[in-house]
């Protein structure tokens, strides 16, 4: 089952198996239902994650009751909402299932007794941090930049396999524009 997770870790730092036995022991296992949430919005609940199966969209819910969908996560991907993570804040957002899915999470003080355990460890976080921020730059520019087919186009060559997983609901807000419009968008291919 933590297979994935090391295989992911490994890419950019070699671990020992001794390593390995404090981080396991550090993680936990979460199964969710679709729909059931791993974290919500103004919490104290806040983890970062690696997804083992399923998907999961992070979102606000906006103060006239719609939601903003911000990111979509999947399988052997990481999740964090970074500011609450980083900085024991509340919740910024809230982080739903899509499907059933599985997923390994940290808090933060486990991740703090994890880098005294196996320091290498800051290194792995420092390229996640890295990662997560080009990421959230790029989706800034994107909706900044980038006209909304153009954004539906990208998100379907990135994620083929995952697009029908995802309604029109939450591709929409993801996106930027009404169903109707999205609707059109996807009758033009």
């Amino acid at each position: 089952m933590y297979k994935d997770l090391r295989l992911n870790i490994e890419r950019k730092i070699n671990l020992t198996n001794e390593e390995w036995k404090h981080i396991v022991e550090k993680a936990e296992f979460i199964k969710l239902k679709k729909n059931e949430f791993l974290q919500i919005q103004d919490s104290n609940n806040s983890y970062e994650g690696f997804i083992l199966k399923g998907s999961f969209k992070t979102y606000i819910l906006n103060d006239n009751g719609t939601e903003s969908v911000i990111f979509f996560s999947f399988e052997n991907e990481w999740m964090c909402d970074l500011e609450s993570f980083y900085h024991q804040k509340l919740t910024t957002y809230n982080i739903k299932a899509l499907e059933d899915s599985e997923i390994l999470v940290i808090s933060k003080t486990n991740k703090t007794l994890l880098f005294e355990q196996v320091p290498k460890l800051i290194q792995f976080h420092i390229i996640m941090v890295e990662k997560a921020n080009v990421a959230i730059q790029q989706r800034l520019l994107d909706v900044l930049n980038k006209k909304s087919k153009q954004r539906y186009l990208e998100f379907v060559e990135r994620y083929p396999n995952k697009i029908d997983k995802i309604n029109n609901r939450n591709l929409s807000s993801y996106l930027g524009v009404s169903h109707e419009f999205l609707s059109k968008i996807k009758k033009s291919f």
